[in-house]
């Protein structure tokens, strides 16, 4: 299975560092996006679409809780596990369908755990349905460049400087790309792309 990707968004230093070095800990885990501001990390969020974000509560000008309803505002929808000091916003956590809750100081061995659930839950996904590589549509060998490029958070435009060819005709493939794959919208494609591994072909 591929590693699963995440972003951390903490307003402290020190906490954010501690859960960066906890996260290398572990083989399985792909940190995208280190961000102590909310409007910055919503950005990054939106743009490299991880799996999971570890979210604390209490942050300056946004709250967690104000982050993730700005993220699924925007049409995305990854798995979000709060990591705060405070337990009272436990309850709230789970309204909001949070996957996990950590306290502060975040413990390894807890944090082992709560991945290995997670873990855990995307293989009873795959079990009961989910993309496999026998099921993939075709795809030219110029659209799985052009794939690529999309979860690598190029625009557009910038696809086009790369690879030497109009706007239009990346638009065009971007439309015959999301019709192959049954999709309505980039940000679909791009956890389509991760979970199937189509980013990672040549």
């Amino acid at each position: 299975m591929r590693p699963l990707t995440c972003c951390l968004l903490d307003d402290e230093k020190g906490p954010r560092e501690r859960m960066a070095v906890l996260l290398g800990k572990f083989e399985n885990i792909k940190i995208l996006g280190i961000d102590e501001k909310p409007e910055e990390a919503i950005s990054n969020i939106l743009c490299k679409k991880p799996d999971l974000v570890f979210i604390d509560v209490e942050m300056p000008r946004m709250s967690g809780f104000d982050v993730i309803r700005e993220i699924r505002n925007n049409n995305f929808f990854p798995d979000f596990i709060f990591v705060t000091g405070y337990n009272q916003y436990a309850i709230k956590a789970i309204k909001e369908e949070a996957f996990d809750f950590l306290l502060k100081p975040v413990d390894i061995d807890e944090l082992k755990e709560t991945i290995d659930r997670y873990h855990l839950r995307l293989q009873e996904k795959i079990s009961h349905g989910k993309v496999i590589a026998t099921d993939l549509p075709y795809f030219t060998e110029r659209e799985i460049e052009i794939i690529r490029l999309i979860v690598g958070c190029k625009s557009a435009k910038e696809i086009s400087e790369i690879l030497h060819i109009s706007k239009n005709t990346v638009d065009t493939h971007r439309k015959n790309i999301l019709e192959k794959a049954g999709l309505h919208k980039i940000s679909e494609l791009i956890v389509f792309a991760r979970e199937s591994g189509l980013d990672k072909l040549h």
